[in-house]
């Protein structure tokens, strides 16, 4: 399987969630050896070709960032489209009407494609994305294969609730927006269990 250095990977993505990133990492680095080359094989990062051939990771950008913090140089990939023939706006263009970016801010506010960062691990922090995984991992909703369905659930929270200040209100902020993932208002997002 194809590796490349993380410090190659560009995001298509402006956030994550640092909470969800410092779990991976804390993870990661429990591990070693084998069992830490079985971690970093089993979520290989779908990339995208732009412009000059340029990585581009369209997910799995929590991973590569938490492999990132615990000292890994270098990730397997999985190429799924070459657009390296492409101009810049075309090839943005390209991966919005794939759903294959999420040129928003950690407010929910679309920011232009030129201010995209240039590494993977530099992304603004979420909480709301952070807050969107932990309600999944709870059972709030299903995973599904909707591309960025965790930052429509984001932003569904984020427009709800008052984001946490410590990790006392982000525990306890969970049992609400799962209650809140299983109401109607939640009705048509990704992975809705009612």
């Amino acid at each position: 399987m194809k590796t490349l250095k993380i410090s190659q990977l560009r995001p298509t993505q402006m956030t994550h969630g640092l909470r969800e990133i410092r779990q991976k990492t804390e993870a990661y680095e429990r591990l070693k050896g084998h069992e830490l080359e079985m971690a970093i094989a089993y979520k290989p990062i779908p990339v995208v070709y732009g412009p000059d051939e340029v990585p581009y990771a369209i997910d799995h950008h929590h991973v590569a960032t938490a492999l990132w913090h615990a000292k890994v140089k270098r990730v397997p990939v999985v190429l799924v489209k070459d657009l390296s023939k492409l101009s810049l706006a075309e090839f943005w263009l390209a991966l919005e009407n794939n759903r294959w970016t999420y040129p928003y801010n950690a407010l929910g506010q679309r920011v232009p494609f030129s201010e995209m960062h240039a590494y993977i691990w530099d992304l603004e922090g979420d909480e709301y994305r952070s807050v969107s995984a932990s309600v999944r991992d709870a059972g709030g909703y299903a995973k599904t294969s909707v591309p960025l369905e965790e930052f429509r659930w984001a932003d569904f929270l984020r427009h709800r609730l008052h984001a946490p200040q410590n990790d006392a209100e982000f525990d306890s902020l969970i049992m609400k927006a799962v209650e809140l993932a299983k109401s109607e208002a939640a009705l048509g997002l990704p992975g809705y269990l009612g």
